[in-house]
């Protein structure tokens, strides 16, 4: 059975960030966020490391890792837990570099890749389609899209 089915794979071509959790060596969470996670095959993702220096010396002593991606707006979105291996060559660092260079031009230094063997996937649901049985997603992306809008852009 394939982990990495094709409602995963919508929502990881269709979201510009996601969150990986690794964890630290004193036990504490390490929480970073992932503009690169690409899925590989039908049990595995992978993520650039551009500037994880802590996600990856995690990785290289406990390999759990788990990634959430969430569209913000319809409020649903997956957990992926696994095991990360981290690649310095090969063609798993070969194929993200690809695809972050066709995506993004030469924009980001990519030195190693994580391969996520992939456990488990869990779906997330907001709680508005809990406390509203009768809620539709195009009803909560409208509001959500309305937040965002009202949000004033601080300027830099």
């Amino acid at each position: 059975m394939a982990l990495v089915d094709a409602a995963l794979r919508a929502i990881i071509a269709t979201q510009k960030l996601s969150y990986a959790a690794t964890v630290n060596p004193d036990g504490t969470p390490n929480l970073s966020p992932k503009g690169s996670i690409e899925a590989w095959d039908d049990r595995h993702v992978i993520c650039a490391d551009i500037a994880s220096p802590a996600t990856v010396r995690n990785l290289r002593a406990n390999p759990a890792i788990e990634i959430n991606v969430l569209d913000p707006f319809s409020r649903r979105g997956y957990r992926i837990r696994g095991r990360g291996t981290v690649k310095d060559a090969g063609p798993e660092l070969e194929a993200v570099k690809g695809a972050l260079t066709r995506r993004f031009g030469d924009l980001y230094p990519v030195t190693g890749v994580v391969v996520v063997e992939v456990t488990a996937v869990r779906a997330v649901v907001s709680p508005s389609y809990m406390f509203d049985p009768g809620a539709e997603e195009s009803a909560i992306r409208r509001e959500w899209m309305g937040i965002y809008k009202a949000r004033p852009v601080e300027a830099d």
